[in-house]
């Protein structure tokens, strides 16, 4: 198999991205920025080898993954004072850029930990249960205009902003890893998508039996119980004929 020649371009761009990375990181320290340097060639040139597109794009994201770090997470540090204080403490210098990320300790000592996929979708399967099982049970109409009367009256979910924000952050959750290359227009796709799977799902909940699938099948059934009983009236009337002819 050969790899594509937009895979190729985004080696490239992940390569130049890296490069630049460790040109912000390792500034003014010329024998780590060389050996880092000297580590990313041996290692590009050992990728071009590779034939296979998955393991080629993980090469890929791994290189940005790695820029990612050394924007975000990788500071110089300079020691002021070669000699300790009397209390044995150090004072060092370190070198921000305008990439690296600042926080406090705490989000450190109490890590959020990330839920995978698997956890999320069983999560959502518990609650939907125990929704669905709050739920109180209808009976749904028998008949189609009734079930057409209360399809009208049904009670329309109210779709919540933090619904459609939990479902595109999970999206791009999923997909962490294409969102440099996916254009606005597929943003805004993938939230339409699942705020629309969000409204069905919740009207689904809300009014079992009347959803708009349900209220078709129930319209074409009762047009089929309609022709049959006026092919059967029809029917009567014509032997209801031929006996008064007979006679």
């Amino acid at each position: 198999m050969s790899i594509s020649p937009a895979l190729q371009a985004a080696a490239r761009s992940a390569y130049r991205t890296l490069y630049r990375a460790s040109a912000s990181t390792f500034y003014g320290d010329d024998r780590v920025l060389k050996a880092f340097r000297d580590k990313m060639r041996q290692d590009t040139l050992a990728g071009l080898s590779q034939t296979d597109p998955q393991l080629y794009e993980k090469n890929v994201d791994l290189a940005w993954e790695v820029a990612e770090v050394l924007q975000k997470n990788i500071v110089q540090a300079q020691r002021v004072d070669e000699s300790p204080t009397p209390d044995g403490q150090e004072t060092w210098k370190l070198r921000f850029t305008k990439h690296t990320e600042l926080a406090d300790n705490d989000s450190i000592k109490d890590p959020q930990v990330e839920e995978s996929n698997r956890s999320q979708r069983k999560k959502e399967k518990v609650q939907n249960s125990s929704s669905s099982s709050d739920t109180p049970t209808t009976s749904v109409p028998r008949f189609y205009s009734q079930l057409k009367k209360a399809h009208q009256q049904r009670k329309i979910p109210d779709l919540r902003e933090e619904d459609l924000e939990e479902s595109f952050v999970r999206v791009i959750a999923q997909t962490h890893r294409d969102t440099r290359y996916m254009s606005r227009n597929a943003f805004l796709g993938a939230q339409s998508q699942a705020g629309s799977a969000t409204f069905a799902r919740q009207n689904k909940l809300s009014n079992p039996g009347l959803s708009k699938s349900e209220l078709q099948k129930a319209r074409q059934i009762e047009r089929e119980r309609r022709r049959r009983k006026k092919a059967k009236k029809k029917q009567s009337a014509q032997k209801g004929t031929a006996a008064d002819e007979h006679d």
